[in-house]
This record gives structure tokens, sequence and C-alpha cells, in this order.
């Protein structure tokens, strides 16, 4: 019975083993369990977000093509409006192999890249990553194939094994576990891989950073490589040949400088030896031709370059950077190897053995685009990295990317050159620019023009136009802090029309009897006008209310002195001719009249300080001591924890070196203030610290040690109190508390600082009655309550898209002393033109990731809401405005000179500014000593017709700027110029028909 059942088992076995041989032979049982699974295997893509998608994880090829940040980016962009508008859906075979660890099994592509396209689907951006392939089995030279088998897989395209398993290889996963066992013995003992190229390709790809970690990620290969080499049924041969073409096109070189990561022979030749690929595959397959007379040293040569790649690819970084030596003997031994195993022949082996490769000492990368596409591609990859939140455009450059960007690139080009064009002295000439306030001074190639141009849709505002005339790809509109004047006088005005509303929603209901009991006590003067004319003006309406408002007068005598930023400041106006002339809002606006807008600051200013105590400056004089507490009472109650939430919001985000550097750059450039917060900031410092700090804000002023010193010992920590610091940097108290905490507690959350604030809330109000001097008193309470006030006009403009977290607490404000950005006037513009409505700017309509891919994900620009941030009626009158700037004003050279194509003129509206910044030196006592200029600029933010806006600007950097004396007038005139080029392109309507026409007909 004993020996019955040991031959049983002997049998079993015997079965088993002759089993086991027969399916490691023919791979029968595999073929059909594999093909089997893989019937299950599909995806498709369907419209809206999908349920059943699964994203891999984070292997090099998954990284590279961005699969594997794809639901980071949807979630990203969703904030920006982008809606998924198709995704792919996945089989439940296929979802759940990936749940059960295996890597997404498909057809996966060997080259990709981003692609840019403009609005009506031309290429302004594409590259594909490897650059150099192969695009067939049949295109690679028979010795290149036969080499790589030998070296790597010697039995992957044996025909006679139909049904082969690629993935497994068993002799040689044979003798790797046997290695395994002896290195278990013996440490010493190599081990050899057992990985096929199938594996290999898995491992490259998918497994984390291209490693076998472990045994299990050994597993997880395997299986992969089993089940996608089974893709197309149970005959593998043809995908053994796609595994091995795609091998050869994507086997990892490691990388090289200016380049990056190289990937697949034929971009291997290239980075490597400077070796076009065409050529040695013609030097390669000549020498299967018995009819081509062949170069046997020209092949040896390129032959040796392939074999000397193939065989670095076991150690890449090392062999192809550290070690050439090494990698040089190691293709000797083999040469003679493959001519002893027939694969090469002694003639190849000997030509190959006296050509050792050269390798590339430069490397001179350029993407194969004209200038013009390359500038306008950059500034997309520039914002497409920003969306993206990527840091490197080598990322960019290879994911599997398809983007539908809005611009117009023949418009955009057509532009360009113009712009470009502008900058030779003739072609300005030639249009008239030699002229006082356009070119007469100053060479015309030294200034930069730059034009955004937007489309209002029902979807969004569509960029058309970004460029500008430098050969850099720097966006100045979107980048640059620019002084542009008279710019901001559209901002003042907007706010200020703003106001009119709300006085008119606070006292438009009141009875007489109510209006003229709030006529009586301390108004300011724009709520004392409100009252007047509800009195005088039975029938209430807002939009006659606005117009009343703008016709409102104002002084532009240049001879009076404004106490604002904590001191007695002048100004004077462009145009002497407006000196002691009194001006309507309306034609203030129209002519850039400098001090009608102080003066209407100045009274803006009053009134939100009239909203926060029931009082202005100008009477502060008439409070008693008891109403000096009153008002401290409320400021300390309810101010204080405003301005500090304020505080911590505009500072939360940044680090506290980034925090003591915002609060520098929001204080006026003096050296008692920079000298007081740093002290504060920073008490522990010596002398020496303090000294270089100094020396690096103010390198050009004359402080003495012994001004440095005095500052030193003056604004130390113990020697001032809070509101005192404050007073001396013009900066709210408060703002200096918070960016103080940030420093001793950098990770302080916002009720942490709350609750820390509570005595300074207290004191930072009360600190301005502890001198013994009422005016001196009153003198500090009015620089707390400006800033204060200026926080609210702050608040006003940044609804509106002012990109600055400050705003200079002066009434030079409103004439540009705060700077700007191009793209924010240009924003604001669009909110005027769209009726007071906040619509997305959008740059890129479509991003469609991983086309035909289980990861397929396509992204529109249609989510975006808009937001209203002005009333109907105030957009209008500012429309009216702008209108009224181009009939009247500044910009009347456009009066009635842009034709539309049916000949009916276009509606344009703007503003002009002009922008002279100088940088002021300090002597030892904090006067100015000297002067120099920094920059010059001019701009014109306009709109045409009812659908198109945008802004067009000229800047002069660094001293030259001295030498130009253009205005506002030089955009204008630019924009005239350029019209045909635009009427060509947008379809722009006209509303008004030319009185020539109409007289004609």
């Amino acid at each position: 019975m004993r020996l019955k059942k040991i031959i049983l088992l002997l049998l079993l076995v015997l079965l088993s083993a002759s089993w086991a041989f027969n399916e490691m032979q023919t791979s029968f049982v595999q073929s059909r369990l594999f093909s089997h699974i893989c019937r299950g295997i599909d995806f498709w893509k369907e419209p809206g977000p999908s349920h059943s998608i699964r994203f891999p994880n984070t292997g090099p090829y998954d990284l590279r093509m961005g699969y594997s940040q794809i639901p980071y980016w949807a979630d990203l962009l969703s904030n920006k409006g982008y809606q998924v508008e198709s995704q792919a859906r996945a089989s439940e075979t296929f979802l759940k192999l990936v749940d059960l660890g295996l890597f997404p099994i498909y057809h996966e592509k060997v080259q990709a890249g981003l692609r840019i396209l403009d609005s009506e689907g031309q290429e302004i951006f594409a590259t594909r990553y490897p650059q150099r392939i192969y695009p067939a089995f049949e295109a690679v030279p028979p010795v290149i194939v036969k080499t790589l088998l030998f070296i790597e897989n010697r039995h992957l395209l044996d025909k006679s094994q139909s049904a082969m398993n690629p993935a497994v290889e068993w002799e040689r996963l044979g003798k790797a576990f046997f290695d395994l066992a002896i290195d278990a013995i013996d440490s010493s003992h190599s081990v050899g891989g057992g990985s096929t190229l199938a594996t290999q390709l898995e491992k490259y790809q998918h497994s984390p950073e291209g490693i076998t970690g472990h045994m299990s990620e050994k597993l997880r290969q395997m299986v992969s490589a089993s089940l996608r080499s089974y893709l197309e049924g149970e005959n593998t041969y043809p995908m053994r040949k796609r595994i091995f073409l795609k091998y050869v096109n994507s086997i990892p070189l490691a990388a090289i400088p200016k380049f990056g990561e190289v990937n697949g022979l034929g971009d291997g030749l290239w980075a490597w030896f400077d070796t076009d690929m065409d050529e040695v595959n013609r030097l390669l397959f000549a020498l299967e031709d018995s009819n081509s007379e062949v170069n046997l040293q020209e092949a040896g040569a390129a032959y040796r370059k392939v074999l000397t790649l193939f065989l670095s690819h076991r150690q890449p970084s090392s062999l192809l950077i550290k070690e050439r030596n090494k990698l040089q003997a190691l293709t000797d031994r083999y040469l003679k190897i493959l001519a002893e195993a027939g694969i090469i022949s002694a003639e190849l082996r000997d030509a190959a053995l006296q050509h050792p490769p050269i390798f590339r000492q430069d490397m001179d990368f350029n993407y194969p685009i004209p200038f013009e596409q390359w500038k306008t591609a950059n500034l997309l990859r520039t914002r497409l990295l920003e969306d993206l939140k990527g840091n490197r455009f080598y990322n960019l450059d290879r994911y599997d990317l398809t983007v539908y960007s809005t611009l117009k690139l023949e418009l955009q080009n057509e532009v360009m050159g113009f712009l470009q064009r502008m900058k030779d002295r003739d072609a300005a000439y030639g249009a008239g620019f030699n002229a006082p306030n356009l070119l007469a001074r100053g060479n015309p190639a030294g200034i930069t023009y730059s034009i955004s141009l937007y489309e209002s849709t029902d979807h969004g505002n569509l960029l058309r136009v970004r460029t500008n005339s430098t050969s850099t790809p720097f966006d100045m509109d979107e980048s640059a802090k620019v002084d542009m004047g008279s710019t901001a006088k559209l901002r003042t005005i907007v706010h200020y029309l703003e106001i009119i509303e709300a006085l008119y929603e606070k006292y438009g209901e009141m009875k007489r009897a109510e209006l003229i009991a709030r006529s009586e006590g301390n108004l300011d003067p724009l709520t004392r006008w409100a009252i007047g004319y509800f009195l005088a003006t039975p029938e209430r309406n807002l939009t006659t209310m606005l117009d009343a408002a703008l016709e409102r007068v104002y002084s532009a005598n240049p001879e009076e002195k404004f106490f604002t930023g904590g001191g007695l400041h002048s100004f004077g106006n462009f145009s002497k001719t407006d000196n002691f002339k009194f001006h309507t809002l309306k034609t203030a606006i129209y002519n850039s009249v400098n001090l009608v807008f102080i003066r209407l600051m100045r009274d803006m200013v009053y009134y939100h300080i009239f909203e926060r105590i029931g009082s202005t400056p100008s009477h502060l004089e008439k409070l008693d001591d008891d109403d000096i507490k009153t008002y401290l009472s409320k400021f300390a109650d309810q101010e204080g924890s405003v301005f500090l939430a304020r505080f911590y919001r505009k500072y939360s985000k940044a680090s506290p070196r980034e925090a003591a550097a915002l609060l520098l750059k929001t204080i006026r450039h003096r050296p008692a203030g920079y000298a007081a917060v740093f002290r504060y900031l920073k008490p522990e410092t010596d002398m020496q610290a303090f000294s270089a700090f100094m020396a690096e804000h103010f390198p050009e002023s004359t402080l003495t040690p012994s001004t440095l010193s005095r500052f030193y010992s003056t604004f130390a920590l113990d020697a001032m109190n809070l509101g005192d610091r404050g007073y001396i940097a013009h900066i709210h108290p408060l703002e200096l508390w918070v960016v103080g905490y940030k420093h001793r507690f950098p990770n302080a959350t916002y009720s942490e600082m709350m609750k820390a604030s509570a005595q300074e809330r207290q004191d930072v109000y009360r600190w301005l009655f502890r001198t013994r001097y009422k005016a001196a008193k009153l003198k500090r309470i009015r620089v707390i309550l400006e800033l204060e006030a200026f926080q609210d006009i702050h608040q006003a403009w940044k609804k509106v898209g002012y990109p600055f977290n400050f705003l200079i607490p002066s009434y030079a404000s409103s004439i540009g002393s705060s700077g700007d950005k191009p793209s924010a006037l240009a924003e604001l513009m669009g909110i005027i033109l769209n009726n007071g409505l906040r619509k997305p700017s959008i740059r890129f309509q479509k991003m469609h990731f991983a086309e035909d891919t289980p990861f397929e994900t396509i992204l529109d620009a249609k989510g975006a809401a808009e937001v209203r941030v002005l009333s109907t009626e105030v957009a209008e009158a500012a429309k009216q405005l702008l209108i009224g700037v181009t009939r009247e004003g500044t910009a009347r050279v456009l009066n009635n000179a842009l034709a539309a194509q049916d000949g009916s003129m276009v509606v344009v509206g703007g503003k002009t500014g002009t922008g002279d910044h100088r940088f002021k030196t300090f002597g030892a006592g904090g006067q100015i000593t000297g002067q120099r200029t920094v920059s010059r600029s001019a701009a014109f933010v306009f709109f045409l017709g009812d659908r198109h806006y945008g802004i067009l600007t000229a800047f002069v950097s660094g001293e030259e700027a001295a030498k130009y004396s253009f205005t506002s007038g030089l955009p204008t005139h630019i924009l005239k110029n350029m019209w045909p080029i635009l009427r060509s392109s947008l379809d722009i309507k006209g509303a008004e028909p030319l009185l020539e026409a109409a007289a004609q007909q």
C-alpha cells in the first residue's frame, strides 16, 4: 500500500513537472488566462466627471506624462472656474486590476508633450519627448535588433512560440533565483537580473523611482507585463515586436545639462554623441544590403555608439557620466562576445574597436519655432505653469497635455511686429511721432511697448492679444509694477461714484425734516453735498444723482499745501494752463487735472473718517477731552479688531522675512521710518547689523555714524511705544504689531493673535493722548484717521482689481503714487465695460490631459461665476466719463478716428496716464538731498465698441528715461496707427456713421 502511494506521488510530481516544462515552452495556460482577462479591459470617454477612473501612482513615466497629477490639477483648476467637460471611464475589469495593485493595463504612448493652440486651432507651441523615435519595428536596423535581444532578451522574438509570455524568460529567471540563493550564503556572489524587456519597461516606467524595491514589486511588474503582453490576444508576437520597439524608444539613458533626462536610443545618440539617428540607421541598414557600398569604418563607429548606450542602461548615470572608461572597456568586451556569437561580423567588430565614441561637449537646444511664436509660447507657458502650480518648464513641456488658448496667433504676431517697428526711428517718425509729448526727445529704440487686448463673452473675458516689443519672454502687463500716473484717477473716480451711491442709499429715502436735521453739525463735504442735493431735488434717481455729482466743481489751485501722509505736501498740475481754474469732475478727468483729484481724494478720506467717528479732521479742534475719550473708546473697541484681522490676512501666507519685506514696501522710504521698524522687529541686533541694514536700504544717503547711533538708541524697543513708532513710520501700529508678532511666533493662528493683542488694541489709540499739547494730539489723531481711511479706500480699490496689498496713505495715490499693473487696470476696464460685472479673465479655454488613455480628462473654462462688484449705474457713469476722455480730453486723437469695416465709427473710451518715477535720497536729518530718474511710462487703458477692451503701455527703465518727454499721448497714437491691424482680425462693430459717408448717400 505504501509503495503504491509513493508511486502515485512520483507520477504526480512527474506529471506536474511535465506540465510545468510544457507550460514554460508553450505558455498554453497563461495565454488563455491572461488573454481572457484582457478581453474585459476597456476604457472610453464620456461627458462630465467620471466615477469609474483610476489614476496611476508616481512611477517615472506617469509623473513625466503628468498622469499622476491630473486629480490634483482638476481640483486646483476648479477654483479658477474650470469644470470637467469629459473624462475617461474604465471597465470593471480594468478597475479591479488597478485596485489589486497592478499598473494600469493599456497601450501606452511612447511619445508625448505639451501642445498649445490658439483660438482657431493654429499651433503656437509643441514638444514631443522623446524627440527622436523609431516609428515602427521595421524602421530599426536588424543588427540593432539582434544586438539588443542578445544582450537583454534572446528569445523575445522567437516566432515558433506564438503564445509565449514575454514577461518571463524561465532560463534567465531560474538563474536569477539560483544566484539569490548563493548570495544568501556568499554576499560577494554577483546576482544576475531576471528581468525581460517587458518587465524592465514596467520597472523603469511605473515602479516608484523606477526601481525594484522588493520582491512584491517584482511580482507586480511581472503580472502587469504579462497582462499587457496579451492585450491583442493569445498570439503575442505582434506585442513582442511592440515591446521591443517601445524599449528602444524609451530606454533611460541618464540626464544631460540643458536637455534633461534622456530617453530612447534616438535622443541618446543625439544628446550624448551629437549623432543623427537617421544617419546611424542608413549606415547600419547598408550592412544588410549586398548591393550597397558600406563604409565599414563609419558603420563601425555608428554601431559602437548604439552598443555603448545599450550597455550603459545597467548604470546609466554612473557609466555615461562618471565612469566612461569602464563603459568603453565593457563595450570592447561585448564587441568581441557579439562577434564570437555571430551577431556581428569580425570586420564590423574591428572597425568598432577602432572608433571609441567622442562624447558631446556642448548643448545648444532650441525649439524649432519662429521668434514671434516662441515669445508668445513663453508667455502662455509661464501662465500655464502658474495655473498648474509647477516650478519648471522642463516638466511642463513633457506633460501629455494639449492646451487651447484664447489668443489669436496671427493677430498677436502682427501686433508684435508693429510694436517692434515703432522702435525704429524712421518708422516712428514716418508715423508722425516726432512731435512734442511723443518722441521729439529720446531714441525710439529704447522704448518698450506692451499691449493686452480682451474680448468680453458670455463665458468670460478672453485674452486675444498679450505681447510687447522686447526680445525677452517677460510679461510686463502681468508682472511689472508701473507708475502710470493719471490712470489712478480712474480708480479714484470709480470709488467716488461708489461713495455717491452709498450716500444715495443712506439718505435717499429720508424725509425733508430728517434731512434738515442731519444737515446740522460737522459733516464731511460729500455728505453735506448729498444732503443738499436731496433737499433741492424732489425726484430722486441714482443715475441723475451720479451725473450731478460729476458736475461738482473743484479748484486746480497749486498753491495750497495739504496735510497728508504725515506731513505738508504741495502738488502741481501737468498743464500750467489749468492752474487757478475751476473744473467739474467731468472736465477734470477728461483733461487729467491733478489738483482736482488731490482735493477729491481729500474729500473721500474725510468721508470715510466721518463714517467711522462722526467728525472730520478739519473739526477735530472743536473736540473737548470727553469727546476725544469717547472716540478713543470707540476706536479701541470696534476698530482694533477689524484692523488686526485685516493685517493678519495681509501677512498670513508670508514668512517672517517676507512679511518684513512687505511691511517695508508699505511705508514711505524714509530713514527714520525704516529705523523705527527695524529696531522693533529685531531689537536684539547690534549696531553693526543695524548700520548694514540702513546702508542696504539707503545706499546713496549721507547718514553719518552719529545719526545712525542716534537712530539706534532712539528707536530701541524700550525707548518708544508702539503708537509712537507707528507714527514715525507712517503705518498703522497694529500692522507693525502683527509683523512683529509673526517674527516671534511664525505659526501663530488668527485666534492666537487676537487673544495676544487684547492690550495692544486698547493701547494703540491711547498713546495719542499722552502728550500735553492738544495740537500735537490732534495732529497725531489726523495721521491715524487718515491711515484708517486709506485702508477703506484700499479695500474698495482691491474689489475692482487693484493688485497690491497696500496703498500709500497719501492724497497723491489719486494721481498714481501707489503704482499699478497694466493687467489690473485692464481688469477694471473690463468691469466697467461689462456693466459692473467682474467676469473671469481666461487665457486657456480648454485643457486636454492624457488624450486616448484611461486617464483622459478635458477641462473647460466655463465654470467661473461672474461677480457684481459695481452697480450698473456706477459702471455706466464711469463708461460715459471714459467716452468723454476720447471725445473731449487727453485721448481726443481717437475721436471719430476708428472706423469699423462697414464704415461706422467705433465707440472708444479710455483713460490716459503718464508716470515719471524718481528715486529720492536723504541726508542725515531725513531731508531730500538728491533724486534720479528711475523710469518713465505712459499708458492708455481703453475699450473698443461693446466687447473689446485692453491697455497699451510705453515704458523706459533706468536713468535713460530722463532723456524722454513722451506722455500718454504716445500710446493713444500707437493705438490709432495700429487700428487697421486690429480691425482686420476683430469683429468690432461701430455705432456712429461717418458724416462724410452719410453726406455722400
